[in-house]
């Protein structure tokens, strides 16, 4: 029986809920999978015609993909029927993909980054580009086999990094975690044996230092509600964050892809940027009065609320990356001068608004509801937002003892 090569979707999800793409490889009815690197949601997937549907934002780059990935495979299919006819499904993938077991550090780490740039994840694209070229630097040269990643090459790395470049602490285990990422993936690959892996409890360890970002309370975000001496734009930077914070939090990224057909029936629902998940929130009757504030500006029901995105090229990633990132310093900035006004003493960003909501929530809702309103997969990313502001029982405790 001849082989051959298809575009799966597998039905074994990973840790955010979403399924990966594969290329399957039979042979004599046994298959074997060689997978894409990239997952997307069930009902994104359009098993009849076999590509992604248009409901995932990413689908043309990803059908793109897949298509590029099963020729390749089925050209090399072509070639070893005939020279390996009784090949299993086994060995014809390992033919197929054996290119891969010499790959070096950097060869790898630019396929990471070429994915990244197909699923337009261009934020992680730009921070992961910046690791890398600091890896580069440290190792004067792009030739670097994951079998010279030892114990010894990263601890110099990280000595560098912060002696020489001055880099966080956050930023070194950043690294260190890109490091992993790729040599997790060579071993998968078998282009470096897990005898040699750097990391582990008795090796290389990545602990991140503990991060305080305090939100605001109630009397804070009330200042900012009534402050009334704000230009223009610092009363639009105002009403994009309390329109996040309003919505649990939302990130600005989401925020800024509002559109006014994504409201209905009292509620506004979308799909989370980050990780495609879907939710519905309630309108709360603040956001309403802010809605109010755009409808001037609305041409129609596909048109975005904010003006941020109303100019970007949509069929162009990157046009609508450098759009955020260039509104988010913006607002930030504007923030600071607010923060000002309000005499708020406190660091004011976009993303404070996801703290200030976890500050206030305190103990009052389940770090559970929590974390279904802010769509985490991982509990423990909940309490983190929370664990600065639960005092209550530390508080009592203290109190037993000293207050006599």
């Amino acid at each position: 029986m001849s082989s051959n090569a298809k575009i799966v979707l597998r039905k074994k999800t990973n840790k955010e809920g979403l399924y990966p793409l594969a290329i399957r490889i039979t042979k004599n009815r046994r298959s074997t999978y060689q997978y894409i690197g990239h997952y997307i949601e069930l009902e994104d997937w359009d098993e009849k015609n076999i590509r992604v549907k248009k409901s995932n934002s990413n689908s043309e780059n990803l059908n793109s993909l897949l298509s590029q990935k099963l020729s390749e495979a089925n050209k090399a299919l072509i070639t070893l029927q005939s020279e390996k006819k009784d090949a299993s499904a086994n060995q014809i993938k390992k033919e197929i993909y054996s290119s891969a077991n010499s790959s070096t550090f950097f060869e790898l780490a630019q396929e990471h980054l070429d994915e990244l740039e197909s699923a337009e994840k261009l934020n992680r694209l730009s921070t992961d580009k910046a690791w890398v070229s600091f890896i580069i630097k440290f190792n004067k040269s792009k030739q670097l086999s994951f079998q010279e990643i030892d114990e010894r090459f990263l601890k110099k790395l990280m000595l560098d990094l912060k002696v020489k470049y001055s880099l966080s602490e956050t930023s070194i285990m950043n690294i260190l975690v890109l490091i992993r990422l790729l040599f997790n993936r060579a071993i998968k690959l078998k282009i470096v044996s897990r005898e040699l892996y750097p990391f582990g409890s008795d090796k290389i360890r990545i602990r991140f230092p503990e991060t305080t970002k305090i939100g605001l309370n109630i009397l804070e975000i009330q200042r900012i509600e009534n402050l009334k001496n704000l230009s223009p734009s610092e009363t639009h930077t105002r009403n994009v964050w309390l329109y996040s914070f309003n919505f649990a939090g939302m990130r600005v990224t989401d925020v800024l892809w509002t559109k006014w057909s994504d409201i209905y029936d009292n509620r506004l629902h979308y799909r989370m940027n980050k990780n495609s998940k879907l939710l519905s929130l309630k309108i709360p009757e603040k956001i309403v009065q802010i809605l109010e504030f755009y409808k001037d500006g609305k041409r129609s029901e596909q048109d975005f609320v904010f003006p941020e995105l109303k100019k970007a090229n949509l069929e162009d990633a990157k046009d609508i990356y450098n759009k955020r990132k260039t509104a988010t310093k913006k607002f930030n900035d504007n923030l600071k001068s607010i923060a000002k006004k309000a005499e708020i003493n406190k660091k004011i960003t976009m993303h404070i608004a996801r703290h200030s909501f976890g500050n206030i929530a305190g103990d009052a809702i389940h770090p559970l509801m929590l974390q279904k309103l802010y769509r985490h997969s991982d509990l423990k990313t909940t309490l983190n937002y929370q664990a600065n502001f639960i005092h209550k029982d530390a508080d009592k405790a203290l109190d037993s003892v000293i207050n006599f």
